[in-house]
C-alpha cells in the first residue's frame, strides 16, 4: 500500500506544487491589494519646515494630471526633493533664480488616492526638511460646476463699503493700513463678508442669482487697500474681510439660496507689497524687474488697448501695453515666465476648487500676454465644461469687444476661449441714446443701432451689461439725476440679450454728482451696514419716495426677469425708433415681453407698425403696475419714461 501511495504522490507531486505556488501568489496578491488600500491611511507625521509651499493642497481626479509646486524657504534650492506616496511622481525639479525657490512638477495617476505625505527636501550637508502636503478628494465632478449665464442677473459689491457684519476684524496689526475712518473716501470702512452673508436675503429679494464681490484677498498695502486689486497674498483672504472658513460659509450660504458666488481675480499685475516683491523667484518674475531691482524710471502701461488687435501696431506699442505697470503700485506679472504663468492658472482653479465657484470675473483683461490669457481661460474651461469667466476689456468700440470673445472669427487666429466679455460699447451709447435730443441721428436711435451691432458678435447673450460699477460714475449722475432715465437704462439692459450686472446701491438712486467720477464717492458706504446707520436700505427705514420707488421698481424687474424664459432664450425684435419712441420685444413661443422706451410726452401708443408680432387681441400685463389690459389699436405707455408688457403671467 505504501508503494501505491507514494506512486500516487509522484504523479499529484506537480499538482500539488501548483496549488501551493497559486495559493502563494493569491495570499502576496490580496496583501498588495491591501498595502495599496490601506496606504492613504498610514499615520504620518507631519511636518511644516518649509517658510511657503503654493497650491496650498490640491486634489485627485482632475482631467489634468500634473501639478507644479512653489517651495519658498531658505536655500532650498541646494535640496534634493523625494516623495513616497502611491500614484504621485516627480517628474522635474527646477531651481529658482534665487536660491531661496524650488519648483517641483509632480504628476499625479488617476488611481491616485486623497490623503497625505511628506515632501523630503535633502541636502548634501546631511541636513533635511520635510513638509506635509494634502491632495482631497474632489466634492463634485468638474461638469457640475456651472457658471453664470443669460438666465442670471449679477450683484457687484463692493465689500469694505457694503456693510460690517464683524467689528472686531476691522483693523489688522499686523498688517500696514491699521485705521478705520469712514468720512474719508479713500480709507477702509469696515464692511467685510460676514456683511455680505448677512444680508444674502436681501439681495435674494430683489431677485439676482449670482454676487460678485471686488477681491477679497489680502491686500497688505500702507494706503487705499480697500479696493482689492492691489494683492499681496493669491492665497489669502485678507483678514479684515474675514477668513477663508467665512468665505466658503458664504458661498454656501449663497449657493442654497440659488445665488452663485462669482470671484473677482487679477491675473495681470498683484499689489507692490507682495511677499514675493523682498525676494523674486526669477530675474524675470515681473516686467521691467531690472529696472525695480536698479530703483529706475519704470514705465507704467500706455494703456493702448487696441494693439493687441492692430494689425499695424508697433512692436514698442505692444510692449508698452502689456509690459508697463498698471500703477506704480502694482507691478506687472510677467505671464511669459512659464511658472508665473502656471502659478497663476493653478491659482485660479484652485479658487474654484476650494470655494464652489460659480463664475470668475478676470480684471484688466488686455493688459495681460493675450496668448497667455487664451492658455488660462482654455485650461479652466477645459478643466470645467460649464463654468464662466467674465473679462473685462474697458472698449466702446464692438469689433475689439467681439475679439475677446470665444467663437470670434478673427483673422489673426486668436481664439481667446472667453465666453463674456463685458458690454462697454452698449453701455455708452444707452447712456448717450437716453441724453441726447431726439434727432435723425441722436438719441434713441443710438441704442437702436448699438444693439443691431449684435450680427457681429459670437454670442451676444453671453456678453455682460451694466449701467455703472465701482470703475465708473453711477448711473443716476451719468443721466443727470433723472430717476425715469435710470429707469429706461435698467429695463432695457435687463431685457436686451445679455448677462446683466448691477451695482450695489443703484437701486437706491446712489450717486457721485458731487464729484462725477471720484472712486471714492462712487463705491460710498450702502446705508444701513454699519451699525448706527441713521439711514437703512437694506429695511427701508430712512429711505425718501424717490428711493424706495427706484428700490421696488428693480425688485419687480429683476424678479420678472427671473422667470421669463423668454428673457433669457428668446429671439429678439426691435423697431427703429420714431418720435422718440422705441420698441423692443423678446419673443419665446407663447411669451412675448414688450419694452417701451419712451422720451416724448405722449400716453398712447399706436400698434399697426408691430403687426407682425400677432398680439392683437391678446392680454397683456404691465409688469411694474400690474394692471391688465389687452394689446389692442393702441396701448398707453408712460410718458418720458419706460414700459413694460408681457402675454404670460398669473392673475
Amino acid at each position: 500500500m505504501f508503494q501505491n501511495n507514494l506512486n500516487t504522490y509522484r504523479l499529484l507531486k506537480p499538482f500539488f506544487v501548483l496549488c501551493v505556488l497559486m495559493l502563494n501568489m493569491a495570499c502576496k496578491h490580496q496583501k498588495e491589494e491591501k498595502e495599496i488600500v490601506s496606504y492613504t491611511d498610514v499615520k504620518i507625521s507631519e511636518h511644516n519646515d518649509v517658510e511657503r509651499i503654493e497650491p496650498l493642497n490640491w486634489w485627485v481626479g482632475f482631467k489634468s494630471q500634473d501639478l507644479q509646486l512653489l517651495v519658498k524657504s531658505a536655500g532650498i534650492s541646494n535640496a534634493r526633493p523625494e516623495i513616497t506616496y502611491q500614484g504621485v511622481t516627480i517628474e522635474a525639479v527646477h531651481k529658482g533664480d534665487s536660491p531661496n525657490y524650488l519648483f517641483i512638477n509632480l504628476q499625479i495617476d488617476e488611481q491616485t488616492k486623497p490623503g497625505k505625505f511628506n515632501i523630503d527636501f535633502k541636502f548634501e550637508n546631511g541636513e533635511e526638511k520635510h513638509q506635509t502636503y494634502e491632495l482631497k478628494s474632489r466634492v463634485k465632478p468638474s461638469e457640475d460646476y456651472v457658471g453664470f449665464n443669460s438666465s442670471d442677473a449679477i450683484y457687484l459689491i463692493t465689500p469694505d463699503r457694503f456693510a460690517n457684519g464683524d467689528p472686531s476684524k476691522d483693523i489688522n496689526e499686523k498688517l500696514l493700513e491699521k485705521t478705520i475712518d469712514r468720512t474719508n473716501d479713500y480709507a477702509r470702512h469696515g464692511g467685510d463678508i460676514k456683511g455680505i452673508a448677512n444680508h444674502l436675503d436681501y439681495i435674494e429679494d430683489l431677485g439676482f442669482t449670482a454676487i460678485w464681490p471686488c477681491p477679497l484677498l489680502t491686500n497688505d498695502m500702507p494706503e487705499s487697500s480697500y479696493h482689492g486689486y492691489a494683492m499681496t497674498n493669491f492665497y489669502e483672504i485678507d483678514p479684515r474681510f474675514g477668513t477663508l472658513e467665512d468665505y466658503l460659509e458664504l458661498s454656501e450660504q449663497a449657493r442654497q439660496k440659488g445665488i452663485k458666488l462669482i470671484m473677482d481675480q487679477v491675473a495681470n499685475h498683484c499689489g507692490s507689497e507682495h511677499w514675493w516683491m523682498k525676494d523674486l523667484p526669477f530675474v524675470d518674475w515681473i516686467s521691467q524687474q531690472k529696472k525695480f531691482e536698479d530703483k529706475s524710471h519704470l514705465t507704467n502701461s500706455n494703456h493702448r488697448r487696441t494693439s493687441n488687435q492692430d494689425p499695424y501696431a508697433s512692436a514698442k506699442d505692444k510692449q508698452d501695453m502689456s509690459d508697463g505697470w498698471f500703477v506704480s503700485s502694482m507691478p506687472d506679472l510677467n505671464q511669459k515666465n512659464p511658472f508665473m504663468a502656471k502659478y497663476i492658472i493653478q491659482n485660479s482653479i484652485w479658487w474654484i476648487e476650494t470655494a464652489g465657484l460659480g463664475g470668475i470675473r478676470q480684471d484688466t483683461y488686455p493688459y495681460s500676454d493675450k496668448g497667455f490669457m487664451s492658455r488660462w481661460a482654455g485650461a479652466i474651461m477645459n478643466e470645467y465644461p460649464n463654468f464662466s469667466i467674465v473679462g473685462e476689456e474697458w472698449s466702446i468700440n464692438p469689433l475689439i469687444i467681439g475679439y475677446w470673445q470665444e467663437g470670434a472669427n478673427n483673422r489673426d487666429g486668436y481664439d481667446s476661449n472667453l465666453k463674456s466679455p463685458m458690454d462697454f460699447a452698449m453701455q455708452s451709447q444707452i447712456v448717450n441714446g437716453l441724453n441726447e435730443e431726439e434727432g435723425w441721428d441722436t438719441g434713441l436711435i443710438k441704442i437702436y443701432e448699438g444693439l443691431a451691432n449684435d450680427f457681429y458678435y459670437a454670442s451676444p447673450k453671453d456678453i455682460l451689461i451694466f449701467a455703472d460699477n465701482h470703475d465708473m460714475s453711477r448711473i443716476s449722475t451719468q443721466v443727470h439725476d433723472n430717476a425715469e432715465k435710470v429707469k429706461m437704462a435698467l429695463t432695457y439692459m435687463f431685457l436686451m440679450p445679455r448677462i446683466p450686472q448691477f451695482y450695489y446701491g443703484t437701486e437706491i438712486l446712489m450717486n457721485d454728482t458731487e464729484k462725477p467720477g471720484d472712486h471714492g464717492l462712487i463705491r460710498t458706504d450702502f446705508p444701513g451696514g454699519w451699525q448706527g446707520d441713521s439711514i437703512n436700505a437694506f429695511t427701508g427705514e430712512g429711505l425718501t419716495t424717490a428711493q424706495i420707488n427706484m428700490q421696488q421698481f428693480v425688485k419687480k424687474l429683476v424678479n420678472y426677469r427671473k422667470h421669463s424664459k423668454a428673457i433669457h432664450e428668446g429671439k429678439t425684435i426691435h423697431f427703429a425708433p420714431e418720435n422718440g419712441v422705441y420698441l423692443l420685444f423678446r419673443v419665446l413661443e407663447d411669451e412675448v415681453v414688450a419694452i417701451i422706451l419712451n422720451k416724448s410726452n405722449e400716453t398712447s401708443l399706436s400698434t399697426s407698425r408691430f403687426s407682425e408680432l400677432g398680439l392683437k387681441g391678446k392680454k397683456i400685463k404691465n409688469i411694474i403696475s400690474e394692471d391688465i389690459g389687452v394689446w389692442d389699436d393702441s396701448v398707453e405707455m408712460n410718458p418720458e419714461g419706460v414700459t413694460i408688457y408681457s402675454t404670460k403671467f398669473k392673475n
